[in-house]
């Protein structure tokens, strides 16, 4: 699927905000970007949607407990298969997440910049293909 078909399928929309389609663009063709737009300006789909165009999995490391939540919920209304892995999780629940990165049963996993450092983390996402 193209950035188009994606914004229509999964987030309803027909077109792009000002400035998503050229960072979508860089990022999908293996460029670095960087996007700084304003609260609800719409850079999440900046990195979603190529997440949807690979073949993959896509890590995003934020800090914010809240909006890795907020992010899931979204995405799996849409349809989009996605977890977060941070403090919030017990330890059954976090083990569970990080089985089933290897199986691409998700698109896009948020991991809290503490849990990088975690050797079974670590492990994972050298077994896993990472977009």
């Amino acid at each position: 699927m193209n950035k188009y078909e994606i914004l229509r399928r999964f987030f309803g929309h027909d077109s792009f905000r000002r400035g998503q389609s050229e960072i979508i663009d860089s990022l999908s063709g293996g460029r670095d970007a960087l996007c700084v737009m304003p609260t609800g300006a719409g850079k999440s789909m900046c990195y979603q949607i190529p997440a949807m165009m690979f073949d993959g999995i896509t890590i995003v490391v934020s800090p914010l407990i809240s909006l890795m939540k907020d992010q899931v919920a979204a995405l799996g209304q849409a349809g989009i298969r996605a977890a977060y892995i941070n403090s919030s999780l017990t330890s059954a629940q976090y083990h569970k997440v990080l089985s089933m990165i290897p199986d691409k049963i998700f698109k896009i996993v948020y991991v809290a910049p503490e849990r990088l450092s975690v050797q079974s983390c670590i492990d994972v996402c050298r077994k896993t293909h990472i977009c």
